[in-house]
């Protein structure tokens, strides 16, 4: 057994949706896989539709607009997972492997509407401007000083 001092700090349930919903990677992975889905055969609407928007989110997110990202990656995702489950496969298809990407697509579209829908309704845009000027990635904020 682990003691008191080495045991696990547990998350709670906001902790972990503003952790993911914070997070570049979910819309990435998210377009990489409406990328698997769409790609073959060829439906360029949501191949051109989904997967920039989903891949702007994840840069916006890591230039340092975590709430708009969030925002974004909300409406987007929700989208999605809305627009998938309107396309009715048989039992068959449901547990091919294709099936299977289709289900985690719309199941990780819809933990991205909850999550960054999360982040964005508790975040703070003149919080994340503040962060910003702090880390001063690109050096634009020198004059300020």
């Amino acid at each position: 057994m682990a003691s008191d001092k080495t045991a696990a700090v547990e998350k709670s349930i906001s902790e972990r949706l503003t952790e993911w919903g914070s997070s570049s990677l979910p819309p990435s992975l998210l377009a990489t896989l409406i990328t698997a889905l769409h790609a073959r055969p060829l439906q360029p609407l949501p191949l051109t539709l989904f997967t920039p928007t989903l891949l702007f989110s994840s840069y916006l997110n890591l230039s340092g607009y975590p709430t708009a990202s969030a925002g974004l990656t909300a409406a987007w995702s929700g989208l999605y997972a809305l627009l998938a489950l309107r396309r009715r496969q048989t039992l068959r298809a449901k547990f091919s492997i294709r099936g299977i990407v289709r289900g985690t697509a719309v199941g990780l579209g819809a933990a991205n509407c909850v999550a960054g829908g999360w982040v964005y309704l508790h975040g703070s845009k003149d919080r994340d401007r503040d962060e910003r000027e702090s880390r001063n990635r690109w050096g634009q904020f020198d004059d300020k000083k």
